[in-house]
């Protein structure tokens, strides 16, 4: 599995002079699985520039795994341009609700006033599916999708191909009013995504300082993320969904954070846009290459 990401903000675009090293996107990651096929986690403002390289692979499929709603995670959908090609195959997954329909739930904002065109006018052949509660495969990789810590209802998610596996959780807070060190692991909210994955790209929204303030809004303090890829045993720590009030220097601080309580282990890396990261060769090298 070859990995991209396309951007790796949370909350709100934030383009600018102060966050040209990371990006100002919004959630979007690319999973290369061969064969014609890309798995697409999240439609946040970064899907546009994938769209745009996509026009050049011309995929035969993209299945795109939206972990929920909120608009810095789909904001981007409209703008992916394979949904304007006829020959497009785009099947769209998310989590279940009992109210509404995946489709009508986008919809709500894919369709006028908020957007110029209704989603049932849109010309790539879509379908959407209801996250299963089982396991399911997408060409040949092994996708599982579990119920995460955020508000309204938000799922993370673990693909697992040839032996590696990457897991995906942008919007977590892990605890609530407890201790991410103590609280018996099974109790851990995303433990069972995360538990022994090779990498784990995962919210790292506000500084310890800033965290108090935030219990509930379901985001993590950079000592959480540390600690629960610490108790989960992952691989490699991807810091992920970056503030968008946090500029690149501050960044780089909160990085050097999390290095610094990584206690020994391999340390922690900074989510950027045009980050590639490849399963498949020798770990750790190959990822810290990647990032200078």
């Amino acid at each position: 599995m070859r990995i991209r990401i396309w951007g790796c903000r949370g909350s709100l675009a934030s383009p600018g002079p102060q966050t040209v090293r990371y990006g100002g996107n919004t959630s979007c990651v690319e999973v290369d699985l061969g064969d014609g096929v890309v798995v697409v986690l999240d439609a946040g403002t970064g899907i546009r520039a994938l769209g745009v390289a996509l026009e050049q692979r011309a995929p035969r499929c993209v299945h795109l795994l939206l972990t929920h709603l909120h608009l810095d995670h789909v904001e981007g959908l409209g703008f992916f341009s394979p949904m304007w090609d006829t020959r497009a195959e785009i099947h769209i997954w998310g989590p279940p609700s009992p109210l509404r329909t995946l489709d009508e739930r986008i919809a709500r904002y894919l369709s006028p006033p908020l957007f110029p065109v209704h989603l049932s006018d849109i010309p790539a052949q879509l379908t959407f599916h209801d996250v299963p509660s089982e396991e399911w495969t997408i060409a040949g990789a092994r996708v599982r999708a579990e119920p995460v810590s955020h508000p309204g209802p938000t799922i993370g998610y673990r693909l697992e191909r040839g032996g590696r596996s990457v897991t995906y959780i942008p919007d977590h807070e892990p605890v609530l009013g407890a201790d991410v060190a103590t609280l018996p692991a099974d109790w851990l909210s995303g433990y069972g995504l995360a538990e022994g994955t090779d990498l784990l790209l995962h919210d790292a929204q506000y500084t310890e300082e800033e965290y108090p303030g935030k219990i509930g809004w379901g985001h993590s303090s950079v000592a959480d993320a540390v600690m629960f890829a610490q108790r989960s045993r992952v691989g490699r720590l991807v810091l992920f969904h970056h503030d968008p009030m946090h500029c690149d220097d501050d960044l780089e601080r909160l990085l050097a954070r999390a290095r610094e309580l990584s206690n020994g282990g391999a340390p922690p890396i900074l989510a950027y846009e045009g980050m590639e990261i490849d399963l498949g060769a020798p770990e750790p090298e190959a990822v810290a290459a990647r990032e200078d």
